[in-house]
């Protein structure tokens, strides 16, 4: 499953002091059972926009690891809640269709 939101950064901030934040609370949440990585995107035409999305095994792991979420986690998350404005857009299943990329064709 896929955990989806948007960060928006003050304007006496930047999008890398958010990120150093949030890879190492990335980095602590990784070692969750059913933890299967992050991803911060970088809007292309406003850069304090950010996408973050984070992969689970299912809805059931990531919520059972924020209900015992560590401390130094709650501590990251809460030092950069002064500075960003977080809106979950959404709990998504893995997915059910998709098109992968045609292999580059070999000429004989």
């Amino acid at each position: 499953m896929k955990y989806i939101f948007e960060v928006l950064i003050d304007a006496d901030y930047s999008a890398e002091q958010y990120a150093a934040a949030w890879l190492e609370a990335s980095r602590l949440i990784q070692k969750a059972a059913g933890a299967r990585g992050t991803y911060l995107h970088r809007d292309l035409h406003d850069e304090r926009r950010l996408l973050a999305i984070a992969h689970w095994e299912s809805k059931a792991a990531r919520d059972a690891s924020h209900a015992g979420q560590d401390p130094a986690i709650k501590a990251i998350i809460q030092s950069q809640a002064e500075h960003v404005q977080i809106r979950l857009l959404g709990e998504f299943a893995d997915a059910d269709w998709q098109v992968e990329p045609l292999e580059p064709s070999t000429k004989a």
